[in-house]
């Protein structure tokens, strides 16, 4: 896609409110509603997703100058070409989670259990949908899109946007009280996350969804290994397992930071690509 060069002061405290303001008009109207103090922010969170969703399009035409908007965000696009791009998302997480599950359970850190409810399928796939597409809409769609934008100016706008939102999605989701070394690793691990899902969205001509099923695929295929088909061991290192202990984020962990940097190896020629996101 092509968006406009990058515009002043006041378009850059435009971006850089607009999903703060919504977050925080989602939980103004969460407030109200009779709910327990643990659902609060689930519903909070429920709101700003609708005010998003609803406020995007708007957005992107007039602040991108874009007259199709979910076209320009990845969403829409040819139903093979879409299908193509989610299965290959799909595969990529399937077969990163089957090497670190081979690894545990050859190392004897972990054992196959088997069998899984029809209750833990149906949240492991509403896992997949609806985080896959949400956080890949906020940060492979959206915010690259917009920090694209903001960063113009240069040919190599789309390059400095590509580091610049793989950095904030690994800031976003580090867990700040782990130890240095376990900190390192996972914000090492999320940032190599972040340039494959973006250089995923490059080698799919712009589609977002095998950002969707790679991202969607390994939290969704994670959560079904952790609590159902696999039995860690405690002693489980987190070299391996990633970090986290209880709930450990294997992104952080060796097979993650190999799986992500041989995913990034395959798709290093879309490194130089000069299309926008």
């Amino acid at each position: 896609m092509s968006l406009a060069g990058a515009a002043g002061p006041w378009r850059w405290l435009a971006g850089l409110l607009y999903v703060p303001l919504l977050y925080g008009a989602g939980w103004l109207l969460a407030l109200p509603l009779p709910l327990a103090p643990a659902d609060r922010p689930l519903v909070g969170t429920a709101f700003t997703l609708a005010l998003f969703l609803l406020s995007l399009p708007l957005w992107v035409g007039r602040m991108w100058r874009q007259p199709a908007p979910w076209t320009t965000l990845g969403v829409l696009g040819p139903a093979p070409a879409v299908l193509r791009a989610l299965l290959r998302g799909l595969l990529k997480a399937l077969l990163l989670l089957l090497v670190l599950s081979l690894a545990l359970v050859l190392g004897g850190w972990a054992h196959w259990q088997g069998g899984v409810a029809l209750s833990e399928w149906i949240n492991a796939l509403l896992l997949m949908l609806g985080v896959g597409f949400a956080e890949e809409l906020v940060f492979r769609g959206w915010l690259w899109g917009e920090l694209t934008q903001l960063l113009g100016g240069s040919r190599w706008a789309g390059q400095r946007a590509l580091l610049a939102q793989a950095v904030l999605f690994s800031l976003v989701h580090t867990r700040f009280n782990l130890g240095p070394a376990a900190l390192l690793a996972l914000l090492g691990g999320l940032g190599l996350l972040g340039l494959v899902l973006g250089l995923q969205r490059r080698a799919d001509g712009g589609l977002l969804w095998g950002a969707i099923g790679l991202h969607g695929g390994l939290v969704g295929g994670w959560f079904l290994l952790q609590g159902s088909l696999l039995q860690l061991s405690s002693q489980a290192p987190a070299w391996l397992v990633g970090p986290g202990e209880v709930a450990p984020n294997p992104i952080g962990g060796l097979v993650g930071w190999l799986g992500l940097g041989a995913l990034l190896w395959v798709r290093r020629r879309w490194w130089a690509h000069q299309a926008r996101p």
